[in-house]
């Protein structure tokens, strides 16, 4: 249960981290204080087995027309991707990947929009940031020498996720999640941000991953528990001292024919868990909602 009650004992457990200092998050040569403006994500599909059709373009044009609706929106980074994560979803070749989302970031770029690129295939993620990506939205851990190389050569920020498994398509079949899935969770980015440091990525976002890999327990009210509670104690990881990235729910279930404003009410939770980067299909009630946040919080420098 979300109450007073609730809130006021996860801030008497680990309230110590709430402010502890984070570095601010890259894009495109410009450095945001996520603290006191969060990054918002845009998100345009090409893959046609995406489930947020309101995201699903069918080629370049479209894609650019999308990109640039959401940049005007308040998108400070728009992340394109070609294979959906779903299980059902058909799998799309490297090539075939990369000769979609080059023409879209070219254009983007073109355009004045900075890009990120969702890959976990290493000849996809090298096209794009040749093409002028200036984020990977990296959605794996299989490739991560390659993946944080790339990044490095390229000067390229990373947003680093915690799928579960290799991949967001090969997951491990876990049994669930641990006793404390945000402890877990800053031993396994501790190690990985220094291996990506140690390979030049001077720019990181950590993503603990709600959206990913609930195998493990396919009730969609439990998820949907999880995914708020996670969102809540997002500033436990603040230790690592970089921005946290969420990529919000929808809880289907729950919003149904109303399933566009689900993200608005995940983006309540997530800024009160204090995330630096909200992926979003819904940028503008997003935006909206991260206003209302600031103006209503006493501390001046959120406002």
């Amino acid at each position: 249960m979300i109450d007073l009650r609730s809130l006021a004992a996860l801030l008497d457990r680990y309230g110590d981290d709430l402010d502890l200092p984070v570095a601010p998050f890259a894009i495109d040569g410009t450095e945001h204080d996520t603290d006191t403006d969060p990054v918002l994500m845009g998100v345009v599909n090409l893959s046609q087995d995406s489930w947020y059709r309101e995201s699903v373009v069918p080629d370049a044009p479209a894609a650019l027309r999308l990109g640039r609706i959401l940049a005007a929106q308040g998108a400070h980074v728009v992340d394109v991707g070609a294979e959906s994560v779903q299980a059902h979803a058909a799998r799309v070749a490297e090539q075939r990947q990369a000769d979609q989302l080059v023409p879209v970031v070219t254009d983007l770029v073109a355009a004045g929009v900075p890009v990120s690129v969702e890959s976990y295939h290493p000849s996809v993620v090298e096209a794009c940031l040749k093409a002028g990506a200036s984020v990977l939205n990296l959605t794996g851990s299989g490739e991560d020498e390659a993946m944080f190389d790339l990044a490095g050569r390229h000067g390229a920020s990373v947003v680093m996720c915690d799928v579960g498994g290799e991949n967001p398509r090969e997951l491990e079949a876990a049994a669930g999640p641990a006793d404390d899935p945000m402890g877990a969770a800053l031993d396994r980015f501790a190690a990985r941000i220094e291996h990506a440091r140690s390979l030049g990525v001077r720019s990181i976002a950590v993503d603990p991953g709600v959206g990913f890999g609930f195998a493990w327990n396919p009730d969609y009210v439990d998820r949907a528990r999880y995914q708020a509670a996670v969102l809540l104690q997002t500033f436990r990881l603040r230790r690592l001292g970089v921005p946290v990235c969420h990529a919000l729910p929808a809880a289907m279930n729950h919003f149904r024919e109303e399933v566009t404003t689900a993200e608005g009410f995940f983006a309540v939770l997530a800024s009160l868990g204090r995330t630096g980067v909200l992926r979003t299909h819904e940028i503008s009630r997003v935006r909206g909602v991260l206003h209302a946040m600031a103006d209503f919080s006493p501390d001046p420098d959120r406002r």
